[in-house]
């Protein structure tokens, strides 16, 4: 990443402070005028208007690095969604089982959507080992196998110590444990977690899941319509942009192999 691109950032982070916060409760408060109810959750409304509820700032935070293990997608893909999410979080593990894989199936396959993950552990130190396993196992390219055995349902309620630890890794096909124990307890996985926290904390982020799709918060794991909404506005608004192009590292362009870019 350039230094120039690095700072503005940094600036953008600032300037949005509390963004995701305050904007991701405006779009989820209940609406007695016009909101739809589908169990607990309450659909986040999503304006027509490619532009409605969209900061520029934190659209910057996408860091579409084609070598980066937490991420699937391709790294110039017009719509990137970022996702602030903690293991031992049940709304986390409902996101992951019943909305992303149609979206990954949907949006992801075809080049619009990337998805680029980042560890919000904030329910104690059972959630920052996960974290930190999960950064691990990613760092043998199974990241996303750990993910799906770790929110599997009825994973969080067997814990995360370190026994359990080792068998998501085999589940999730991870070949050297002895790197993967190494790697998890290691100061890079302690500052790649605490890089994501840092994040997450400077938005304002006060529950998990939490996200961002083209700079527009949202919060919640809400119905998978208001996901495909948020996504058809992004893209819709990045056509009709093409001047303004999503800048992708030159690693992470069309055809670099790995998981970051299927």
């Amino acid at each position: 990443m350039s230094s120039r691109r690095a700072v503005a950032i940094g600036a953008g982070v600032v300037a949005a402070a509390a963004l995701l916060g305050v904007v991701s409760y405006t779009a989820t408060k209940p609406d007695t005028s016009a909101r739809v109810a589908t169990g607990d959750s309450t659909v986040a409304e999503v304006s027509a208007d490619p532009q409605a509820g969209v900061y520029p700032e934190l659209a910057k935070l996408a860091r579409r690095d084609g070598a980066d293990p937490l991420a699937v997608g391709r790294a110039d893909a017009p719509v990137v969604m970022v996702e602030y999410a903690d293991f031992k979080c049940a709304f986390c593990g409902k996101f992951a089982r019943d909305t992303e894989p149609g979206l990954i199936e949907k949006y992801v396959k075809n080049g619009t959507l990337r998805i680029e993950w980042r560890n919000y552990p904030i329910f104690g130190e059972e959630s920052e080992a996960a974290a930190r396993a999960a950064w691990a196992a990613g760092q043998q390219g199974r990241f996303w196998e750990f993910h799906s055995a770790a929110y599997a349902q009825g994973s969080k309620e067997k814990g995360f110590d370190a026994g359990r630890l080792d068998a998501l890794a085999r589940e999730a096909g991870v070949k050297d444990l002895d790197r993967f124990r190494r790697d998890r307890a290691g100061d890079a996985a302690a500052a790649a977690v605490q890089k994501d926290q840092e994040e997450a904390y400077g938005l304002g982020a006060t529950s998990t899941p939490s996200f961002l799709i083209n700079g527009r918060p949202i919060a919640g794991a809400q119905p998978e319509q208001t996901f495909t909404q948020a996504i058809e506005s992004a893209k819709a608004a990045a056509e009709s942009a093409p001047e303004s192009a999503p800048e992708a590292e030159e690693d992470g362009k069309a055809g670099t192999d790995g998981k970051a870019d299927q």
